[in-house]
C-alpha cells in the first residue's frame, strides 16, 4: 500500500470514529434531555437547588411552633416532621421560611417557596391559583373566650354585635366573616388574637379546635363556648404551584402512610405535650 492510501485510509477512520463519537455524544445528550424533560419545572428546581423550601406561618401548635429554647429558634410540629419526610423522599435537605399566614400563600403562587404548610386548607378560591395535597387532620372550629363569657355564647345568635379575631387570610377568619351581624377583625398571628381577647378588645377568636387546646392550658382565663359554626369542619393540605404532579404524588404518599400508620395522631400528641411543656418554663 503505498503512502497516499495510508493517508486516504487513515482520513477515512479518523473521520468515521468522529462521526461515531458525536452521534454517542447526542445520544447521551438527547436522554438526559428528555429524562429532565420528565420531571415537573419544580422538580428541577429542587433537585438542582439541593433542597426543599417550606413556607409557614408560626404560633399555630401542635402543626407549626417556634422552640424558643433553640439557638437559631427553630419551627417545629407535626407538620415540619411531615415535610422532612418528603423531604427525605426527593434525597434533599429542607430549609424553614416562617412568615406571616397572609404572605405564606402568595410566596407560593410566587415560587419564593415549594410548599406551604401550617394548617393549609384549601378553598375553592385557593385551588384557582395554586394546587394541593390530598387531605388530613380533620377537625372543628372552634370559639375561643374569657371563661367569665364562656357560657354567655352558646349560639351564633349570641354573637350578634360582638367583634371577632382571628389570624388574617386564614379559614377561620372566613369563618368569623359569616356570622351574621358580628364584626370580623383580621390580626397578623394567633398569639395576637389571644393577647387582644385577654385584653377585651375582642369578644372571641375562631380557632381550629386542636390549636385552641394549646391555648387553653396555660391560660386558665380562657375557655371554649358551645358555638357550632356552619359548615366549619376544617382539613389540613399541603400547597404547591400547579403543574408539578411528580412533587405532588410524593407528597400525597407521605400523607397516605402518615394516615394509614396513625403516625399523624401520634404527632398531634407529641407536639401537643412539647408546646405544652414549652409554654410552661
Amino acid at each position: 500500500m503505498n503512502k497516499t492510501m495510508k493517508v486516504i485510509l487513515l482520513g477515512t477512520a479518523l473521520t468515521a470514529a468522529m462521526i461515531s463519537a458525536g452521534c454517542g455524544d447526542s445520544s447521551t445528550s438527547k436522554s438526559s434531555a428528555a429524562s429532565g424533560s420528565s420531571q415537573s419545572k419544580l422538580m428541577q428546581t429542587i433537585k438542582q437547588r439541593g433542597k426543599l423550601i417550606v413556607g409557614t406561618s408560626s404560633g399555630y401548635p401542635p402543626y407549626v411552633f417556634v422552640d424558643a429554647e433553640s439557638p437559631d429558634k427553630k419551627v417545629i410540629g407535626l407538620d415540619m416532621e411531615m415535610c422532612k419526610q418528603i423531604a427525605d423522599k426527593l434525597g434533599v435537605p429542607m430549609e424553614v421560611q416562617d412568615m406571616s399566614f397572609s404572605a405564606l400563600l402568595s410566596s407560593v403562587t410566587a415560587g419564593k417557596v415549594d410548599i406551604a404548610v401550617g394548617g393549609v386548607s384549601p378553598t375553592p378560591e385557593r385551588e384557582k391559583a395554586m394546587a394541593f395535597s390530598d387531605l388530613y387532620l380533620p377537625t372543628e372550629q372552634k370559639l375561643l373566650v374569657r371563661k367569665e363569657d364562656q357560657h354567655t355564647f352558646k349560639t351564633l345568635a349570641d354573637l350578634k354585635g360582638k367583634v371577632l379575631g382571628a389570624e388574617k387570610s386564614t379559614t377561620q377568619e372566613a369563618t368569623a366573616q359569616k356570622v351574621e351581624g358580628a364584626t370580623a377583625i383580621g390580626l397578623s398571628s394567633v398569639p395576637d388574637a389571644v393577647l387582644q381577647l385577654k385584653n377585651g378588645k375582642l369578644d372571641g377568636i375562631v380557632l381550629e379546635g386542636v390549636v385552641s387546646k394549646q391555648y387553653l392550658v396555660y391560660n386558665d382565663d380562657l375557655a371554649l363556648a358551645d358555638v357550632q359554626f356552619d359548615g366549619a369542619k376544617k382539613v389540613s393540605a399541603v400547597a404547591l404551584q400547579k403543574g408539578n404532579d411528580d412533587v405532588l404524588k410524593i407528597i400525597n404518599d407521605v400523607i397516605k402512610q402518615d394516615t394509614e400508620s396513625g403516625q399523624f395522631d401520634k404527632w398531634v400528641d407529641e407536639y401537643s405535650r412539647i408546646a405544652i411543656e414549652k409554654a410552661g418554663k
